[in-house]
């Protein structure tokens, strides 16, 4: 069954719209997702410097980003559960640890890859 609604190349641009939206909303109301950002503008383009191939670059570029990633998906479920209201149940204070153990290990796949190149470079 089809969702109503916009096909095609419209579908596209209001999908664009609606991830820049989100985007902006992350930016402005969540302070993990700045510092994150931060660091990934940093990092970034350490990694093109510090990568010799393409692979090595992917190799640490990707981690990076999958932090960002996963702090937004992170984000909308809080998001979600606030909104369900303030009352505190043990399914919503569950459902936000899930979300910020996954952020937590994340990082650790981060820093894992990272240090491991640049142990690997340092030797």
């Amino acid at each position: 069954m089809n969702k109503p609604g916009r096909t095609g190349l419209w579908r596209i641009l209001d999908a664009t719209r609606y991830s820049q939206k989100g985007l902006r909303a992350a930016w402005q109301h969540e302070e993990a997702f700045r510092q994150e950002c931060t660091l990934a503008a940093l990092m970034l383009p350490l990694a093109f410097w510090l990568g010799n191939t393409a692979l090595e670059r992917s190799v640490l570029i990707i981690p990076v980003l999958l932090v960002v990633i996963v702090e937004l998906i992170n984000s909308a479920i809080e998001a979600a559960i606030d909104r369900i209201g303030p009352d505190r149940h043990p399914l919503s204070g569950q459902a936000k640890d899930i979300g910020s153990a996954a952020v937590f290990i994340s990082l650790l796949l981060c820093a894992t890859v990272w240090g491991m190149l640049i142990i690997e470079r340092l030797r």
